[in-house]
């Protein structure tokens, strides 16, 4: 077992990937290069930059890699919208997929004020 193993947001982002990776499936094939790419992309850039951030020793270094995770999980909430709003998803799955997200947010944003205190 890595350390990884022990991260709570590393295990949230795994849950976030399969719920991702069987939500997908639901889209219409003319979404499936477009909306889906971007949201899948999204979200394994999301993991690389949590396994990057706990890899990172210098501090500012790392904020600003949680940061760009801040980012990446906000564009994500959109992209997750646009998919309920254009009827790809019900209502049942964009509030179970925003409440991953949000949680996902909850973790980084005490892991960025960890940091800052530091």
């Amino acid at each position: 077992m890595n350390e990884l193993d022990n991260l709570i947001i590393y295990k949230q982002y795994l849950e976030l990937i399969y719920y991702t990776e069987t939500i997908s499936q639901k889209y219409p094939k003319k979404e499936k290069f477009c909306l889906v790419q971007s949201i899948k992309n999204n979200t394994y850039n999301g993991l690389k930059k949590v396994i990057e951030a706990q890899s990172e020793y210098d501090k500012t270094i790392r904020i600003k890699i949680l940061k760009l995770l801040d980012v990446d999980l906000k564009v994500l909430k959109v992209l997750v919208r646009v998919s309920y709003k254009n009827k790809y998803i019900n209502i049942k799955n964009y509030t179970a997929w925003s409440k991953k997200i949000t949680n996902i947010g909850n973790l980084l944003g005490g892991w960025i004020n960890s940091c800052l205190r530091q």
